[in-house]
C-alpha cells in the first residue's frame, strides 16, 4: 500500500476494554506466559464474539486517530506471547513449569516435553478479520522464537539454542501464512533480545534467521526495555541493537521518547527502517503534538525521512482507554507537523 511520508502506527497492543478483561488484575502481575483464562469477563462460550467486537472497537480507534497502519490492539491476548506460545504441540498445559522474569522473578511458564511444532494456524483468522474492517495497511505480531525460548521451561530439548530454533520454525510457518492471508506487516516481539544479550549474540540471531527463512513480505522487529507500567527504570542505551543490522529484518523499532534515548545509534543500523518510538508510556500524561513533533526530529538528525514510522515507545496496553487515544493523536498530529514541515 502507498503511504505517506512518516507513517504512524502503534507497535502492537491498544488498550483493552475493562468490560473485556480484568484490567486490575491484569496490571497487578506480570504479562502471563501461560493462559490465565479467568482475567476475561466474558463467559467462554461468548468470548470469541466479544474478542471480535473488541477488535472492531480498537482498529475503529487507530483510524479515528488517523494511524496510517493498523493492528487488531491484540485483543484476544492476555500477553503479547503467551496466545501464540500455548498453541503449539510439545508444550504440557496441564502442568506448568516456572523461569525467571526479564525482572529476575520467578514466574509460570509454559513446560517444554516434546519437540515444539505447530498443530495449526493461530492468528490467520484475526488478520482476515482486520481486513474485513479496514482498508488501510495492517500489521500484526507475533512472539520471537528467542523470547519464547527464554519464555519456557525445557524438558525435552536440552539445548538453549535447539529449543530457540524448534521455536523458529512454529514462527516461520505462521509468518508465511499471515502473510498469505493478507497481512502488509508482520512484526516479531523478541523483548528478550535486549534484556540477555549474550545469549541473543550466542543463537538468537540464528533463530531469527530461521524464522525468517523463505520468508516474502515486510517484517518488524520489536525490541525494547519492558512495559513502562512495569519496569520503571530505563537503561542510557540498548545492550542489543547493532547485531541487527545484518538481519533480513526490513523494520526495527526504537523505543526513544521515555529513555530519552541518544538517537544518534539509528546510525547503527543503516538501511533499516526504524519505528520511532515517540510516546512515554510511563506516564498518563498526554503529550502535545509539538513535544511529539521535537521527538521525530531527533529521530530524522541520524535516519531519513522515508525510513521512519512513528509509533509509541511500547505497547499501549496498559494505559486507560482515554490516555491511549489522546496519546495516538497526538503522535499522529505530532508526525502531521513534521511532514508539512518537509514537504
Amino acid at each position: 500500500m502507498t503511504l505517506p511520508l512518516l507513517p504512524t502506527s502503534l507497535v502492537g497492543s491498544y488498550a483493552q476494554p475493562e468490560w473485556l478483561i480484568d484490567r486490575k488484575k491484569l496490571a497487578g502481575r506480570f504479562p502471563p506466559r501461560t493462559r490465565q483464562k479467568e482475567l476475561w469477563r466474558i463467559p467462554e462460550d461468548m468470548l470469541e464474539e466479544a474478542w471480535d467486537d473488541a477488535t472492531v472497537y480498537a482498529m475503529h480507534e487507530q483510524e479515528r486517530a488517523g494511524l496510517d497502519i493498523i493492528t487488531d490492539g491484540e485483543m484476544r491476548r492476555e500477553s503479547y506471547s503467551n496466545r501464540f506460545a500455548t498453541a503449539l504441540d510439545g508444550v504440557d498445559m496441564d502442568n506448568h513449569g516456572t523461569a525467571l522474569d526479564r525482572s529476575g522473578e520467578p514466574v509460570p511458564v509454559p513446560r517444554v516435553v516434546g519437540p515444539i511444532s505447530r498443530r495449526h494456524a493461530v492468528q490467520v483468522r484475526d488478520v482476515e478479520f482486520m481486513k474485513l474492517h479496514t482498508s488501510r495497511a495492517i500489521k500484526i505480531t507475533v512472539p520471537g522464537p528467542f523470547t519464547m525460548a527464554q519464555q519456557a521451561q525445557d524438558d525435552f530439548y536440552g539445548d538453549e539454542e535447539a529449543l530457540a530454533l524448534a521455536y523458529a520454525g512454529a514462527v516461520n510457518e505462521e509468518i508465511k501464512d499471515l502473510f498469505a492471508a493478507g497481512a502488509d506487516v508482520v512484526q516479531l516481539d523478541e523483548p528478550y533480545m535486549q534484556a540477555r544479550p549474550d545469549k541473543a549474540r550466542a543463537y538468537g540471531l540464528k533463530a531469527l534467521e530461521r524464522a525468517l527463512e523463505g520468508v516474502q513480505g515486510t517484517t518488524a522487529l520489536h525490541i525494547c526495555f519492558g512495559y513502562a507500567h512495569l519496569i520503571h527504570e530505563r537503561p542510557e542505551g540498548y545492550s542489543f541493537l547493532p547485531e541487527l543490522s545484518a538481519s533480513a529484518v526490513q523494520q526495527i523499532s526504537i523505543e526513544t521518547a521515555q529513555s530519552e534515548l541518544d538517537t544518534k545509534v539509528l546510525e547503527t543500523l543503516p538501511g533499516k527502517t526504524i519505528i520511532l518510538g515517540v510516546l512515554d508510556l510511563s506516564t498518563h500524561a498526554v503529550e502535545e503534538p509539538e513535544v511529539v513533533a521535537a521527538r521525530i526530529r531527533r529521530g530524522l538528525e541520524h535516519a531519513p525521512a522515508d525510513k521512519i514510522i512513528v509509533a509509541p515507545d511500547c505497547g499501549l496496553k496498559y494505559l486507560p482507554r482515554e490516555v491511549a487515544f489522546g496519546k495516538m493523536k497526538a503522535m499522529v498530529d505530532g508526525a502531521a507537523i513534521v511532514r508539512a514541515e518537509i514537504s
